[in-house]
């Protein structure tokens, strides 16, 4: 059976994630991923998948509103959450530069929670030419 526990684990994996990518550690989001992937929809909808790819300095990932939901088993859970990214550069005021929204799925073994999806969803565009994503 689950527990609030598994909720905070899970809440700390999202936000392990923004932490990583905007530290540039960029083997440990694919660690992150090594049982699961990413797929990310563009404004039209076209998806992307890839693991590791995303190569982002110069941000902060803000993620908010998560919405944890834990199956009845205790060993699967979903969640949804938003995320805005903001970026400065010296030449490039701190602005926001996209919002996405998180549509995870999450497995829980012997050794913890893990991601086996992240769907990101872009929702807002900013700015994105000085952003090294330019996958969504």
């Amino acid at each position: 059976m689950a527990t609030q526990c598994d909720s905070c684990a899970i809440k700390n994996l999202i936000y392990q994630y923004a932490d990583h990518i905007d530290r540039g550690d960029l083997r440990a989001v694919a660690a992150m991923f090594s049982r699961g992937r990413i797929v990310a929809a563009d404004s039209e909808g076209r998806e992307n998948e890839f693991v590791g790819e995303e190569s982002v300095y110069h941000t902060k990932h803000m993620t908010t509103n998560v919405m944890v939901e834990l199956d009845d088993s205790g060993r699967g859970a979903s969640t949804q959450a938003y995320c805005i990214v903001f970026q400065a550069l010296a030449d490039f005021p701190l602005q926001p530069v996209i919002a996405v929204r998180y549509r995870d799925r999450f497995e829980k073994t012997g050794q913890g929670w893990h991601f086996t999806e992240r769907r990101m969803e872009t929702e807002l565009l900013g700015d994105l030419s000085r952003h090294l994503l330019q996958a969504i």
